[in-house]
């Protein structure tokens, strides 16, 4: 309970600092499509690096977004938390942006859960400090944003980013184990 009325209290804090022009920005920072031409710039990035094996980078990316984000939405339904957006005792009190409220649930935070999986995933592979560096800024950025907007607690996000750190990591294990006993070995990926 104590945590709860903690989570509370930071979210009406953090989600009190507004404008219109950062309810704008946190907007555009939250919606997915905005960030199409990163996934996009981290795709060819990978492909440059690991020409001879993206294909095998691509499935693991494909499994890593669907346990990130079918995770969370499991937590989400399985804990029932209501998004501060959809909190009748703090009604009034929270800023929501353009009239959205998100679903009912918020406890995990998908947006948070998936950009830290991309993060974590793709700086592992890549390995560049300026690289990792905004990857992380990114990610929290994407998680502030939905703080901002009402739609999240900071323990959704927090836990979320934790998940999505979880997976990506995960997942870059798995494909270590992959290469190193399957495509290192194969004489079709040492020959393409």
């Amino acid at each position: 309970m104590m945590l709860e009325h903690f989570d509370q209290q930071l979210l009406l804090f953090l989600n009190s600092v507004n404008s219109p022009f950062w309810d704008h920005v946190m907007w555009i920072i939250s919606a997915t499509l905005t960030w199409v031409p990163l996934y996009l710039a981290i795709l060819i990035a990978l492909w440059m690096k690991y020409k001879r094996k993206f294909l095998v980078l691509v499935l693991m990316i494909i499994i890593a977004i669907t346990l990130s984000d079918q995770l969370s939405v499991l937590i989400k339904n399985s804990v029932q938390r209501p998004r501060p957006s959809h909190e009748p005792a703090i009604e009034g009190l929270v800023h929501i942006v353009k009239n959205y409220r998100g679903g009912y649930y918020g406890f995990v935070s998908s947006h948070a859960s998936n950009a830290f999986m991309v993060a974590i995933f793709s700086l592992l592979l890549i390995r560049k400090k300026w690289f990792a560096f905004c990857m992380i800024f990114w990610a929290l950025l994407v998680g502030y944003s939905r703080i901002y907007l009402g739609v999240h607690y900071p323990g959704d996000v927090i836990f979320g980013s934790l998940l999505g750190v979880v997976t990506g990591w995960g997942v870059f294990k798995l494909y270590g184990f992959i290469d190193r006993k399957f495509l290192k070995r194969s004489t079709f990926f040492s020959s393409v």
